[in-house]
């Protein structure tokens, strides 16, 4: 694959990504500011979610058999009908048909996520030389993730300055333009396998990619049973926070993440990469139950969560940088979109139980609880991570 198309790739997947931060603060906030409850507003993120688990594994698949730039393109136009449904809605209808739209029209742009990621990520392991693996997919990773936190605060200034349906269409037009350039400037096809493989593929086969694939789960379900509901609605509710002061924060938190994820080869260094994995999990799990036990003292509470956060996102990152890192070492050169799709459709199983429990264990008991619900999951993480088995790629963290 020549390197211009896997940068235009790169680019699309970027631009992207934009669009899908700015949504999710765009949505939480609009949706919190008319009044819906913690769980309903988890139930708006739901099927966006829960489509992320049959995508991934079919659009691995269909990246195989008909090339990455076919499903990138296709995530590419998927987010622009979604965009454009969204900015139908009004404050006028009923509320339960509110949720249940929103909730379709999230679940289409859960595809085209899913879509533009596999194509992305499987990109990685087609054009890195012997030895740079985990160097590439650290910078794709951080700088995606970097670029999500820029749209978290993009979609909170939208909101505030074009409100609802005008941040909808904007974002709507930006994303058709990427869609045409990325159709133009794509000249072959990029990931097709030679063989085309059965639907049943879809399963991987390998102890490695499904150890790491249940890791992966529970790791991301650790971040988003805080992250997506709870913390937001946290700092409107109890510290007051503006949507302009919640979206720069948690879009902070994500470019900071983003900006570590990128940066992990050379932290770690040269070394063992499963055992940086289980120590790095370990770590989180620590810190974790410390902002449980924090954040119930009235007297600390904001440092607690915003410092405490801050060092989870910088241990997190590197956890994710790892991971990432680990599926492409484990994938098969040919296909490699299957084993990718299939690892980030267990990434999409652990959001879809992230997001529900948010709105649930806040509504329960709180961050606190919230935070709790994190630990436990960051722990079978690292329980998982003590079974893997050495990467086969050539080269470590160095």
């Amino acid at each position: 694959m020549k390197t211009r198309n896997y940068v235009v790739v790169t680019v699309g997947y970027w631009a992207f990504t934009l669009t899908d931060g700015a949504l999710r603060m765009l949505v939480l906030l609009h949706f919190h500011d008319l009044g819906y409850s913690p769980i309903a507003l988890a139930f708006l993120f739901l099927l966006y979610e829960a489509m992320g688990v049959a995508t991934n594994l079919l659009g691995g698949w269909l990246g195989a058999r008909r090339g990455l730039d076919q499903t990138l393109l296709a995530g590419l136009a998927l987010q622009v009908v979604a965009l454009a449904a969204l900015s139908l809605h009004t404050t006028t209808w009923v509320e339960w048909i509110s949720v249940v739209y929103v909730m379709a029209a999230q679940a289409l742009s859960g595809i085209a996520k899913d879509l533009t990621k596999t194509s992305s990520k499987s990109a990685v392991k087609l054009v890195a030389p012997q030895g740079s693996l985990f160097r590439l997919v650290a910078v794709l990773t951080g700088s995606k993730n970097a670029l999500k936190g820029v749209g978290f605060f993009l979609g909170a200034a939208l909101l505030s300055a074009l409100g609802y349906q005008g941040a909808l269409r904007s974002m709507a037009a930006c994303i058709a333009v990427a869609l045409v350039a990325v159709a133009v400037l794509l000249d072959e096809d990029i990931g097709r396998a030679k063989e085309k493989p059965p639907l049943a593929s879809v399963l991987s086969t390998s102890v490695a990619v499904n150890r790491l694939s249940a890791a992966r789960m529970f790791l991301f379900g650790s971040r988003d049973i805080w992250f997506v509901v709870a913390l937001p609605v946290f700092l409107n509710d109890a510290f007051g926070w503006s949507f302009e002061a919640t979206g720069a924060f948690l879009a902070t938190w994500v470019v900071g993440y983003g900006l570590v994820q990128s940066m992990a080869p050379r932290l770690l260094g040269p070394g063992d990469d499963i055992a940086a994995a289980q120590r790095w999990a370990f770590g989180l799990g620590v810190v974790s139950a410390a902002i449980a036990v924090a954040v119930t003292f009235e007297d600390v509470r904001i440092p607690a969560v915003v410092g405490g956060l801050i060092v989870f996102g910088i241990v997190f990152a590197v956890n994710s940088s790892l991971h990432s890192y680990l599926i492409l070492a484990y994938a098969a050169d040919e296909g490699v979109s299957m084993d990718v799709g299939y690892y980030y459709s267990a990434n999409a199983v652990g959001r879809l139980v992230g997001t529900f429990l948010s709105g649930a264990l806040y509504l329960w008991g709180g961050f606190e609880l919230a935070m709790w619900g994190s630990t436990v999951f960051v722990g079978i993480t690292w329980l998982l991570t003590l079974r893997l088995p050495p990467p086969v790629e050539a080269g470590t963290t160095g």
